[in-house]
């Protein structure tokens, strides 16, 4: 018996109201086409949601990553560390944060003198994937605090993403650990800050800020292995080596109790049955045995949504209206017409 193939759309997606959390990755290329593409679908399409709410497409900074382009060049809109509003949508906000100006920030004012503040500063850093976990948690508290309905998150390629989504539970036991730290020798550190100049108390402070950061960090943690409230969108394109990263993020999600069941295969190409180009039809051939396998691999739990490759760059607000709305309605080339 076969079995029924499951809706080839993001509509299960923006039908699902209790989601909080909508991660967007895509392995061997930038991710942030999914992500903002998707996220105008997400914001005038989502049945039973109010007019009323407000959503938020995060993204890192990739000045900081790599020089990939980011959603200030797809919007046409500058970006920030702030929620700015983007133009053409009335409940659309993007930002864009820095993953190491938080601990920088924080330990700056953590000791106005700045000579204990170099000490802690030199002791964080030692720390292997610190500066990117606290900018992770700099985003929980903007999150906290704004209090978004959704929160649509941009993320870098595979390995990036997966360091990044095991940030949670790392940083929530760090952070243990030096709260236990502050309790244990704080009291030494205030006597040798005030030796040295600095004002008493400012460990203590820091101290409190990690403790709140934890809290944050707990809580958020619980959330994305909530499938009611998280869910993971994968993208690649219709190659081996996107194939397999994919399949090794989705074995990694699995892992992390991260849930997983939308996959979207980008960049095809469908050539016009009267077409003579030779390296097209190279290409189709090739990617339509690649599409074939993922449609063995995950036809029985995925929606597998195709994308085709385009003939011009879909940028800013209207382009990408109108290119998100292949994510709802199955794109159908004209030779299967």
């Amino acid at each position: 018996m076969d079995t029924e193939l499951l809706e080839p759309t993001l509509q299960n997606v923006l039908d699902q109201k209790t989601l909080k959390w909508i991660f967007c990755g895509m392995s061997c290329h930038p991710s942030s086409l999914c992500s903002f593409t998707y996220s105008p679908v997400h914001i005038n399409r989502r049945k039973g949601r109010c007019w009323e709410d407000n959503y938020v497409l995060f993204s890192r900074d990739p000045a900081r990553l790599n020089p990939a382009h980011n959603l200030s060049d797809a919007f046409g809109q500058k970006f920030s560390k702030d929620a700015t509003k983007v133009n053409g949508f009335d409940n659309l906000f993007a930002m864009e944060i820095d993953p190491t100006g938080s601990l920088q920030e924080m330990i700056e004012q953590s000791d106005q003198n700045g000579m204990m503040g170099s000490m802690m500063q030199d002791l964080a850093f030692a720390i292997p994937g610190v500066d990117e976990a606290m900018g992770f948690a700099e985003i929980m508290k903007h999150v906290k605090s704004m209090e978004f309905s959704v929160i649509v998150f941009d993320t870098a390629p595979t390995g990036h993403t997966l360091r990044f989504l095991s940030f949670p539970s790392v940083l929530e036991k760090a952070l243990g650990k030096l709260s236990t730290l502050g309790s244990r020798f704080g009291p030494m550190i205030n006597q040798m800050s005030s030796m040295m100049g600095g004002q008493p108390g400012t460990q203590e402070d820091m101290f409190a800020k990690l403790d709140s950061m934890r809290a944050v960090i707990s809580e958020v943690n619980s959330q994305f292995k909530d499938p009611e409230k998280t869910t993971f969108v994968c993208v690649c394109i219709s190659e081996f080596l996107s194939l397999y990263e994919t399949e090794r993020l989705v074995q990694e999600l699995t892992s992390y109790e991260i849930d997983t069941h939308n996959i979207i295969v980008n960049q095809l190409l469908f050539p016009k049955k009267e077409s003579n180009c030779e390296h097209c039809q190279v290409r189709y051939k090739m990617q339509q045995k690649y599409l074939n396998e993922a449609h063995e691999l995950y036809d029985e739990f995925f929606h597998i949504v195709r994308l085709p490759l385009l003939t011009e760059e879909v940028r800013g607000p209207e382009k990408l209206k109108d290119f998100s709305k292949m994510l709802v309605t199955p794109y159908v080339p004209d030779a299967e017409r």
